[in-house]
């Protein structure tokens, strides 16, 4: 059986504040500080870059990422459609992301992209598979499905977030018919959403899950844990291979699937089924070419250390991950070289590989 892992917040503190006066001393002798954009402190995103940044630091690296804490991964993607950060700026996104700014402003995305962002955005790295928002929570035994939340009260991310925001609106609205209209669908942060569940103002939220390529670790976050502390028995809404097929048949997305076993979260009897989607570090097609480079390259040579030390999405780190989802279409030129110097570049054909809208 697979065991749940809570993110422990205070050692990730901790360890925040001490890489952070690391990095601070290495910037100065680093010849390019690249902006990483994040999403929302505590999100995991944040304390990942910067544990790397500072070991790239103490060795001396003269490119380090500089993690900075946004509104979430659908506000990063329209940043993203400024020209001035098309040479300086990585920032974190999803296959599915990068498919959703396409479509900006239609009716259906307008909330989360209100302006299409048709770049063909290239990436760098895979971090993992994530699941958050594409189920649901309740502590209510009445609620025996995503379909009995019709007319209910239903707390989700931000609109400025992907999973928490934007895949659980749409896999409510076009997977299952429930929308703002027949039901009471609230745009909150994910610590509010999580009070509201204990709270009992709120009849059903989300719950953060994170697992890498092989489905070998489940990891959850504090609002998990804050939910089971509460003593209440939370019951797992899974989606229906239907709705995950709707939604990417609708919209030319390539959400995935996975069957979470019993006992991988703060207790779960029974399996259920997830969407997930993969989360990367990418860049414009004009970013520099050597400064990929280095940052894969960095990625790949403190991936192992950090893997160890269990810190944020670190846990996840492997090779596979790394490569998986890219491909000679998709991928900065600066990380095909890098992968190819690593002996991993024909590794990528064991993915499928992230598509472009119309591809």
């Amino acid at each position: 059986m697979k065991h749940f892992k809570f993110m422990r917040m205070r050692s990730l503190a901790a360890a925040a504040a001490l890489a952070a006066s690391t990095l601070t001393a290495g910037i100065a002798a680093a010849e390019t500080v690249v902006p990483f954009l994040a999403c929302p402190l505590g999100c995991g995103a944040v304390q990942t870059n910067t544990v790397l940044a500072a070991r790239m630091a103490r060795d001396g690296s003269q490119v380090l990422p500089a993690a900075q804490e946004t509104p979430g991964f659908m506000f990063n993607v329209r940043a993203m459609a400024e020209e001035r950060r098309w040479t300086t700026t990585v920032f974190g996104t999803e296959d599915t992301v990068i498919q959703a700014a396409f479509q900006g402003g239609r009716e259906e995305f307008a909330k989360f992209v209100p302006q299409p962002v048709p770049i063909k955005f290239k990436l760098l790295y895979g971090e993992g598979v994530v699941a958050q928002g594409k189920f649901f929570v309740t502590f209510d035994p009445e609620i025996k499905s995503v379909a009995d939340l019709k007319g209910k009260s239903i707390s989700i991310g931000l609109p400025t977030q992907s999973d928490w925001g934007m895949s659980a609106a749409l896999y409510l609205e076009h997977g299952y018919g429930i929308t703002e209209e027949n039901s009471d669908i609230r745009f909150v942060s994910p610590a509010v959403l999580t009070q509201e569940l204990i709270d009992g103002t709120t009849d059903a939220a989300l719950a953060a899950l994170v697992t890498n390529g092989d489905q070998t670790i489940w990891w959850t976050n504090a609002l998990t844990s804050k939910l089971h502390a509460s003593g209440q028995q939370i019951r797992y809404l899974g989606l229906t291979d239907e709705a995950i097929d709707t939604v990417n048949e609708k919209f030319g997305m390539t959400y995935g699937r996975v069957t979470v076993p019993a006992g991988s979260l703060p207790g779960q009897t029974e399996d259920f089924l997830a969407g997930t989607n993969r989360i990367f570090a990418a860049v414009h097609p004009d970013f520099p070419e050597d400064v990929a480079y280095d940052l894969v390259m960095g990625v790949h040579k403190h991936g192992p250390g950090l893997r160890e030390s269990g810190q944020g999405f670190w846990k996840f780190w492997s090779e596979a991950n790394m490569i998986s989802g890219l491909s000679e279409e998709n991928a900065h030129p600066g990380a095909i070289r890098a992968y190819k110097e690593l002996g991993l570049w024909e590794r990528r054909k064991d993915f499928e590989p992230m598509t472009y809208p119309g591809d």
